[in-house]
């Protein structure tokens, strides 16, 4: 197939990244970090769901999600939290710092990224890293949308960790450049890094989907899979189509049963269930990215029927699309 689902999605759910600290860490240090729903209006207003991700410059640290798994990161190494969860970065496995970041309400956007010096139990802002730290870390956050549907963010664990590799070894360079541009602040370093944020977190999912188990299930796991992988490309490559779920069997070669079981089974859903998803985030960019009308909308993904558009989208959103088309609007001004 021409169409890259997975390319498909991160499009459709428009990601986008940024960094803002630089920490480094001596002694015994914990640095806690509240979920980022608690601080998404801090850093990337308007944006529905962050995810954080730490990086590696230089020496060890742990990170971990509190009462939960910890990972020990090498320079080099990336660990991303992409359901948005509380976590802590240490010295040690199972420390614990302050959450309370209600200092982030004063920092001024051409401060950024900030650089935050923890030595033991003191916590300096806007202090240089020391070269001498036991290790220096770069943190940024990648947004995205998670209405009407986003299949891929429950696809994901709650902690993924990529460890540097000879493979991968622009991650090591990203974390390079990150550091040099919070010292060098040079126009379009900030927008630069944030494409660069972006490219990591699609190489995190690529890596992540490269390992899976066999048997895996869920969304990635269907991407993978020879029929349901072909009829995922299919809806998205054609989300107008007036796709039945014998056709979508007859073109993938499976009996139409064969195609619903094997689709439930790995997506969750039925195939008819996950078009009409798809639709409405296909649409839901249209509406906040072009200024077409919802009408002509409606027919770009599939409905006859401005009105039988607007009755599905309010059953999956909570509004009809003009009203959601302005809500968004105004959240983002």
């Amino acid at each position: 197939m021409s169409q890259d689902t997975l390319s498909d999605v991160l499009r459709g759910v428009r990601l986008r990244g940024a960094v803002f600290f630089h920490l480094s860490g001596n002694s015994e240090w914990a640095a806690e970090a509240p979920s980022a729903k608690e601080i998404v209006p801090l850093l990337m207003p308007g944006v529905e769901h962050v995810m954080e991700y730490h990086a590696v410059a230089q020496g060890s640290c742990w990170a971990g999600i509190p009462g939960g798994h910890s990972v020990q990161l090498f320079a080099g190494d990336v660990v991303m939290f992409p359901h948005g969860d509380a976590h802590v970065v240490s010295s040690a496995p199972g420390m614990r710092g302050s959450s309370d970041m209600s200092w982030l309400s004063s920092a001024k956007v051409d401060q950024l990224p900030l650089r935050i010096a923890y030595n033991g139990q003191s916590v300096l802002q806007s202090a240089p890293p020391e070269h001498s730290a036991d290790a220096t870390i770069v943190c940024g956050f990648l947004g995205c949308d998670l209405q009407p549907f986003n299949p891929l963010i429950a696809a994901l664990p709650r902690l993924l960790h990529l460890r540097a590799t000879d493979d991968d070894a622009w991650i090591a360079k990203f974390t390079e450049q990150a550091v040099a541009e919070s010292h060098a602040r040079r126009p379009g370093g900030e927008a630069m890094l944030a494409r660069m944020s972006e490219m990591m977190f699609v190489n995190a999912v690529r890596r992540y989907s490269d390992h899976l188990p066999v048997q895996s299930a869920g969304w990635l796991a269907g991407l993978r899979d020879r029929f349901v992988g072909r009829a995922l490309a299919l809806m998205h490559e054609q989300p107008a189509q007036d796709w039945s779920i014998d056709e979508l069997g007859r073109r993938v070669g499976l009996s139409r049963s064969a195609l619903h079981e094997r689709f439930v089974q790995l997506i969750g859903v039925p195939p008819m269930q996950y078009l009409t998803q798809w639709r409405m985030q296909a649409a839901a960019r249209m509406l906040l990215e072009t200024r077409a009308t919802v009408a002509a909308i409606a027919l770009d993904v599939g409905y006859e029927s401005e009105a039988a558009f607007a009755r599905a989208f309010k059953r999956l959103v909570g509004n009809p699309p003009a009203a959601w088309r302005r809500g968004r609007d105004a959240g983002v001004r």
